[in-house]
């Protein structure tokens, strides 16, 4: 599904260059659960901006379903994060004066051929991650662990190939966090590829493999076969 090659992302300021990814090799097969662990600076959101199109790569390939996504403009890629592209952000990132149904409902702001079917994507989505009874509350009105759920709902709302969560429970007390990595783990046992960004051992052991990080490169890959062929824990 997802193949890095070479990958490579340095910044330039006037007076100094700071490489954030030296030539990451990486592949992602569909329907996988990948964690990315590293310490802070380590290059970890970097390489979820780079796979979310959100960020360039100063040189390397980035090939989604076999097509370079570098080589594409800007609103192409724009149509191709709407349409293949589910984000999860750790500080939720919702509109305060939108209810929990129009924030689900940004989701599908850049998708076509939904005509009449928008209400019930928009209710399916809630409904799948516990939220639809709060869908005429703001934000304010609702708990950190709510919001997150209201967040996924909008990220899978028009049903993404790959979900990108980055740190998705580091605003959560550990119950709700539980919560957050449950409905991930569902998700991906559904169909959806998932990748996460995590600082949390015991969440990258949920998933069924974690690739580790330091100074822009990838250091190990760790698979757990319990996981990848049944799917659960």
């Amino acid at each position: 599904m997802i193949e890095l090659q070479s990958i490579a992302r340095r910044y330039q300021s006037a007076d100094v260059e700071t490489v954030a990814l030296r030539h990451v090799d990486l592949r992602i097969e569909r329907g996988e659960f990948l964690a990315v662990m590293g310490p802070s600076g380590c290059g970890k959101s970097t390489l979820l901006n780079i796979l979310g199109t959100i960020d360039r790569p100063t040189s390397g390939a980035y090939r989604f379903d076999g097509e370079d996504l570098t080589r594409l403009s800007e609103p192409k890629l724009a149509k191709f994060r709407a349409r293949h592209l589910g984000f999860v952000f750790q500080s939720f990132n919702l509109v305060d004066d939108l209810t929990v149904y129009e924030n689900v409902e940004l989701g599908l702001l850049y998708r076509d051929n939904i005509a009449g079917r928008k209400r019930d994507l928009i209710e399916a989505a809630m409904d799948r991650v516990g939220i639809a009874h709060r869908a005429r509350h703001f934000p304010h009105q609702l708990s950190g662990g709510q919001q997150q759920r209201a967040a996924i709902a909008r990220a899978i709302v028009g049903a993404p190939d790959l979900i990108l969560a980055d740190e998705p429970t580091g605003n959560l007390d550990s119950d709700n966090g539980a919560q957050i990595m449950a409905i991930l783990r569902s998700l991906n046992a559904a169909g959806s590829t998932v990748v996460m960004v995590t600082h949390s051992q015991a969440q990258a052991d949920q998933a069924m493999r974690q690739v580790n990080m330091l100074d822009g490169q990838l250091l190990l890959s760790v698979t757990r076969p319990d996981i990848a062929e049944t799917g659960v824990i």
